[in-house]
């Protein structure tokens, strides 16, 4: 996974990396960071093997490692994270070995990844919400009953 090692030493990707724990250093509730990120990853693979999409392992990486990238963006100038994650990931893609149709298919991951609506799609779009939304330990979390998610939304047991 030489693309992805590239990613993680990517001097812009180390920068957001820093921004989002500066950021969250006092939050409470799920961080968004590299635990979070290996999470989603992993989860994402698992389910493209399950679910028999054959997309690339780096492919499904990257989207994971840089979905959230751009939340400090939403902390400091009311950005959607998705969005200023989306306008982050292109130029690190493409430093890193990406091509057009590559970069094109995980940015778009990257820019639905909290649309409910592509929730049960069979692709990258559809596994990364998923995989999110499954990274997330609310079964085990001390602060899960002041989480502003939908109930629906919470991760009650372990799946993956």
């Amino acid at each position: 996974m030489r693309r992805i090692d590239k990613i993680l030493k990517h001097a812009t990707f180390t920068a957001c990396m820093e921004k989002n724990r500066e950021w969250e250093k006092d939050r409470v509730f799920c961080r968004h960071d590299m635990g979070h990120f290996l999470s989603v990853a992993r989860i994402a693979h698992l389910l493209n093997l399950k679910k028999k999409l054959k997309q690339k392992k780096e492919v499904v990486y990257a989207a994971a490692l840089l979905h959230d990238i751009g939340r400090f963006r939403q902390y400091e100038a009311q950005i959607p994270h998705e969005q200023a994650s989306a306008a982050l990931a292109p130029g690190i893609l493409k430093d890193c070995g990406f091509g057009d149709k590559e970069t094109e298919m995980i940015v778009d991951a990257i820019r639905s990844h909290r649309n409910e609506k592509i929730r049960k799609e069979k692709s990258l779009r559809g596994i990364l919400y998923q995989a999110d939304k499954l990274s997330r330990d609310c079964f085990f979390c001390p602060v899960e009953k002041d989480c502003n998610w939908k109930h629906d939304k919470k991760n009650m047991r372990i799946r993956y």
